[in-house]
């Protein structure tokens, strides 16, 4: 079982505009969506989709907290959240607007868009106790997990000693997905870890421009002591470290409609490969393929993902490392 921990979920809150946002004014919203939030809690999402075992964990309160586990109840997975009566779950607020006539000719000239602007703004989340640490861990081990994932922002309060702490608490293989800062403070050995390039950039110091810096990046986590590196690149494809090889899966040519959610599908994927005892090159067409599906479909919440119809069409080669 792949059991998720989310330490710091989210209900995303997405708005449209019909008009471009304006100071001082009372305006009305075109459209609002609200979905459960955070990296350990899409990795469920798709674990479930998968047809593969997966309970969802973390840290949740007041009324948000509520909202967030009735959505994952509607998509059929168990949740054991720990709760906190100090502060709700977030909410972070996604703007869409027309862009105002003079952003379109500055900085959203670098947007495909340049006609629309996206307003994001995100809560840091409630304050976190070394007693809701000791629940995460009795939490985890009361599961005993073939896999935990611990994946997201960290909230206020909890730092990497933390994640640490949770990750020794049992036998199980530990994958991260958490920011490039706090990775770098890990002290611990973990089995998995999928960084993003930002995320390289942060724990390497290494500026990640091509596959070959991408590949450089992930050899140094790995030193660091992650003993398999999953790092996405988006449209230029996806490298892993292993402890025998190093290994590079061109993206798909594929019409994209939606990218949001893509590298949790490919590493849920990959994680429910490794659960079944599969071959990293094979986790890793898992993977890809995964992600290739996803960014066909608007959005991020499916209830069906099978990568194995498409993993024939999905190229690895094995890098010179």
């Amino acid at each position: 079982m792949i059991l998720t921990l989310t330490p710091n979920p989210a209900v995303d809150q997405t708005i449209e505009m019909d008009e471009p946002l304006e100071p001082d004014v009372v305006q009305t919203s075109a459209g609002a969506q609200f979905d459960a939030g955070g990296n350990g809690i899409n990795v469920s999402q798709f674990v479930r989709a998968l047809g593969g075992e997966t309970t969802a964990t973390g840290i949740t309160g007041g009324f948000t907290g509520y909202f967030l586990e009735q959505s994952l109840d509607e998509f059929d997975i168990p949740t054991d959240f720990c709760s906190i009566e100090s502060a709700p779950t977030r909410i972070n607020t996604t703007i869409l607007a027309p862009a105002r006539e003079e952003l379109q000719t500055s900085r959203m000239a670098e947007v495909p868009d340049r006609d629309r602007a996206e307003y994001r703004l995100l809560q840091t989340g409630p304050e976190v106790t070394d007693h809701i640490v000791d629940l995460l861990i009795e939490t985890v081990k009361r599961h005993d997990p073939a896999i935990l994932n611990i994946g997201g922002s960290l909230p206020p309060g909890m730092d990497a000693a933390a994640v640490d702490r949770i990750a020794a608490a049992g036998d199980w293989e530990t994958a991260v997905d958490i920011h490039g800062d706090v990775l770098t403070d890990l002290e611990g050995t973990y089995e998995y870890c999928r960084p993003n390039r930002t995320e390289l950039e942060a724990a390497t110091g290494i500026t990640v421009e091509n596959i070959t810096d991408c590949e450089q990046a992930a050899l140094q986590l790995h030193e660091m002591g992650f003993e398999r590196v999953i790092a996405s690149m988006g449209e230029e494809g996806a490298v892993m470290v292993t402890p025998e090889k190093t290994l590079y899966s061109s993206a798909v040519d594929v019409e994209v409609v939606d990218t949001v959610g893509a590298g949790d599908a490919m590493f849920a994927a990959i994680l429910w490969a490794y659960e079944q005892g599969w071959s990293d090159e094979k986790a890793l067409r898992a993977g890809v393929a995964a992600a290739w599906k996803l960014v066909t479909v608007t959005g991020s919440s499916v209830r069906y993902l099978n990568p194995q119809d498409r993993m024939d069409e999905v190229r690895v080669w094995e890098l010179d490392g």
